[in-house]
Order: C-alpha cells, then structure tokens, then sequence
C-alpha cells in the first residue's frame, strides 16, 4: 500500500507483508498503550485487538494519544479502533471493552501473535502473563511509568535484569510464584518523584513525554521481534 511505502524501502516488501498479517492483542490503551497502538498501526499491523474497560476523562489528555476535548466520556476502546482505522483503512480491530482478570473467558490467547500489556493492575498482568506463557505467545509488559521525568531511563530487558523498579520487583516476585522466569519487559532505572497531594488524595504523577516513550518503545520492539530485526 502506498502509505508504507517509506517502511517498505526501509525493512523491505516481504516484511510490510509479515506485519500486515500479524495479529497482536493490546491491552490498554492509555498512557502507554495509546503510543503502542498508533505505532503498531502506522507500522501497518493489520490485525489489532484492544482491551480496555475505561472512557475517555480529562485528566487524560496530558498523556494519552486518543484524549481529546472531543472524546471526553467515549469508550477508549471505541476511540481506539476509530484512530487505527484513520490510519490503515484496511486494518482490522476488535474491540473488549472490559476489566481482564482470572475470570474473563472470551479472549483466545493462541490465536495471536503477540500479547502487549500495557495496564496498570498488579493481578490482571498476572493473568496476562500466565495466559500468553501457557499458549506459548510473546509477551512485553509494561513496568511502571508513573512520577517519571526522564524517558532516557526507560529498557528493555527480563525482568530478571531489572532495578530500581517498585512494579518489576511485585510482578518478579508473584511470577516466581508460578514458576515463571523468563518475561520481556520495558522497565525504568529512575528513582520515582514522590508525588503530591491532592483533593483527591495522593495520585501518580504523569507527564506527556514519558509513558509515550514508554509505549513507541515497546512497539518497537513488538515490531522487529515479529520480522526477526
């Protein structure tokens, strides 16, 4: 297709191919996972599936790709499928627009090709993770991001290689509990800011600049794993 006529020239024909059959499952689409959608799609993934429970709030919108004035209280998800399909008319998305935990039953894991989580809960990573080992999926997950200013910080690794990360040492320690050790995952070196007070009591920092990183990082990766780059 003409619109991936620039990545063509770069990771060639035969590969634009490969990325436009794969199928990769997303969960989350906000901070992080927003940037891992629109890269996945503007790198012509042709079959994305999306989980995600939220709608759009405006406190989103200093971090998250798909937050808008203009999409204040729409499902992420519907909002999501809405932007890849902007982007590749040819794409296909399907959207859940639930909160994955141990008793979700209507997603496949074998079917795709990739599994990206990007949320925040301790116990649905959990099940994620343990889902793609057992179907024998590739599987990123995304470590903590929040109260972070410095997005050269941020690695790929396992997650046996990681420091410094609160999230990483929790998801560690519960994996070795299933007798899981091996998982990629993106991870920051830097020290947490401590964040402030509010009327709402103490909440997560964020800044425009970091889970965006965060999430064209791991798209990245996502990307060159699925063409052996």
């Amino acid at each position: 297709m003409e619109i991936f006529q620039r990545e063509e020239i770069l990771i060639g024909k035969e590969n634009v191919e490969i990325l436009n059959n794969k199928k990769v499952l997303l969960f989350g689409c906000g901070g992080v996972g927003s940037f891992v959608l629109e890269a996945l799609a503007r790198a012509g993934v042709g079959n994305i599936d999306v989980v995600d429970k939220d709608v759009v709030d405006v406190t989103n919108i200093n971090r998250q790709l798909i937050a808008t004035h203009d999409t204040i209280g729409m499902d992420k998800v519907e909002v999501a499928k809405a932007r890849v399909l902007s982007i590749n008319l040819n794409a296909k998305v399907n959207t859940y627009k639930i909160f994955f935990d141990e008793t979700t039953t209507e997603i496949d894991f074998s079917k795709y090709d990739y599994i990206i989580d990007a949320i925040d809960s301790v116990k649905s990573k959990i099940e994620i993770i343990k889902r793609a080992k057992e179907a024998n999926i590739p599987v990123i997950s995304s470590m903590g991001t929040g109260n972070k200013l410095d997005p050269f910080k941020f690695e790929i690794k396992d997650i046996s290689k990681t420091t410094v990360c609160p999230l990483a040492k929790v998801i560690r320690k519960e994996l070795k509990r299933l007798g899981i050790t091996k998982l990629k995952v993106l991870f920051s070196t830097e020290e947490p800011h401590s964040p402030l007070k509010s009327e709402n009591g103490i909440v997560q920092g964020s800044i425009s600049f970091v889970p965006s990183v965060a999430g064209l990082m791991i798209a990245g990766e996502v990307i060159k794993d699925m063409i052996n780059l």
